[in-house]
């Protein structure tokens, strides 16, 4: 890989299920522990799955409604100042460089609808359409409104950025942020995203189709990532920041790069609004880029941070994946959404974060609540304990519905 078109990683932050912070994020996911709980923030009685693995507000506490557009610019703003700070970039009149936000679609949610209604003048939609005129509800809910305020909150430069790619949201932000580096484009780039979508309608959604775990008996085990036992994704959210930068603006400035992102690869194939192509060749095709672009061969890879929802389908089809990319002998594998959860449009960004640590410190994150293996998986999942290994390059995966598929080789040195 040559250094011109490495990209330094000088700065991360977390807000996880785990915790909030790098350190405790960490250390809880080496532990094998889970985020995934009760649902407490809304009424869960008539609902099929009644958990999820969230973050609690300070400002959550004693029921008071926190709106999702809210909790994303929290999430969003507590992991940018503990990658700023690690980047030793806080406390500046401004960053150097754009932002780029990964973050789902931002919508009135029910709480709101109904709070606006029994405000309005008259009953039915005409009234909730009028009350919708309300001030500031445009501001807190529009797409470009969160980037908007993350950008004022920390002095980034030009228009930011905000994208939506489903699953692969968190890596296509980080891909976005590479490309203008490597273009150019800018000396460095605050690379965010985020996840608030554990709300009544959402859950709802991802309901009926048939997507979540319904394990309400034991919320804490859901989460089981190439178990043959396994019966859906659990809900999730948080936020992961990485300072990216330049070899050259890093060295400039005396930074210490803590990581490298080697490389970035996506394929789209718009087979199916949920599903991808179950013969698996656009996610071989996104991870076979990713390898491309970082310069190495499959055999330098000694870990992968598998996607690993934790669906029936999705596994066995990323491991049929991996098996075409790597041989009949692939690198260990392990899932993080079986301790926190899927984060959908945050999960691309905290993997990649995990997978850094990973090549840090040298531990491989475990794979919980694996107790049955799958004869269809023929993968090391590292289950249930995290194990010491020496990690250079690692790859991580996000595959996406509608298709969306991202992948990025990350590692210790340029």
């Amino acid at each position: 890989m040559s250094q011109q078109r490495a990209i330094a990683v000088t700065g991360i932050g977390l807000v996880t299920p785990l915790g909030f912070g790098v350190v405790d994020s960490w250390a809880a996911l080496l532990a094998g522990k889970s985020g995934v709980r009760p649902i407490t923030r809304f009424a869960t009685d008539n609902l099929k799955t009644r958990f999820a693995a969230s973050v609690m507000l300070p400002e959550e506490s004693g029921g008071r409604f926190v709106s999702a557009a809210d909790r994303l610019h929290s999430y969003a703003g507590m992991a940018a100042e503990e990658a700023l700070a690690m980047a030793g970039l806080g406390g500046r009149a401004g960053f150097p460089g754009p932002l780029v936000l990964g973050m789902p679609p931002i919508e009135v949610e029910l709480t709101d609808r109904l709070a606006l209604l029994a405000r309005a003048n008259t009953p039915g939609y005409a009234g909730l359409a009028s009350a919708s005129v309300e001030p500031g509800l445009a501001d807190r809910t529009l797409m470009m409104a969160a980037p908007a305020r993350l950008a004022a909150r920390f002095g980034t430069r030009g228009a930011p950025i905000s994208l939506t790619t489903a699953c692969a949201t968190g890596v296509t932000a980080i891909q976005v942020a590479m490309e203008a580096i490597r273009f150019g484009e800018a000396d460095c780039v605050l690379c965010i995203s985020a996840e608030s979508s554990i709300q009544t309608e959402a859950l709802i959604r991802f309901s009926l189709l048939q997507a979540l775990s319904t394990r309400n008996d034991s919320p804490e085990t859901a989460s089981r990532p190439f178990d043959a036992t396994r019966d859906g994704f659990v809900m999730a959210e948080g936020a992961a920041c990485l300072v990216l930068e330049s070899a050259a603006h890093a060295k400039a400035r005396g930074a210490k790069p803590m990581g490298w992102v080697l490389g970035g690869g996506e394929f789209a194939d718009g087979f199916h609004r949920t599903r991808a192509n179950p013969d698996g060749s656009t996610i071989v095709t996104a991870m076979q880029r990713a390898l491309d672009d970082a310069g190495i061969a499959p055999g330098q890879v000694d870990y992968i941070n598998a996607h690993g929802t934790s669906t029936p389908e999705n596994d066995k089809m990323e491991s049929a994946g991996i098996h075409t990319v790597f041989g009949a002998t692939p690198p260990p594998v392990s899932s993080n959404k079986s301790s926190i959860g899927h984060s959908i449009s945050a999960s691309g960004a905290i993997e990649a974060v995990f997978s850094l640590l990973t090549i840090r410190d040298g531990m491989m994150p475990p794979t919980i609540n694996y107790g049955t293996p799958d004869p269809a998986i023929a993968l090391d999942v590292v289950p249930n304990v995290a194990r010491a290994a020496k990690v250079q390059r690692a790859l991580s995966n996000s595959f996406g519905f509608g298709g969306q598929n991202s992948c990025l080789v990350l590692g210790a040195e340029p």
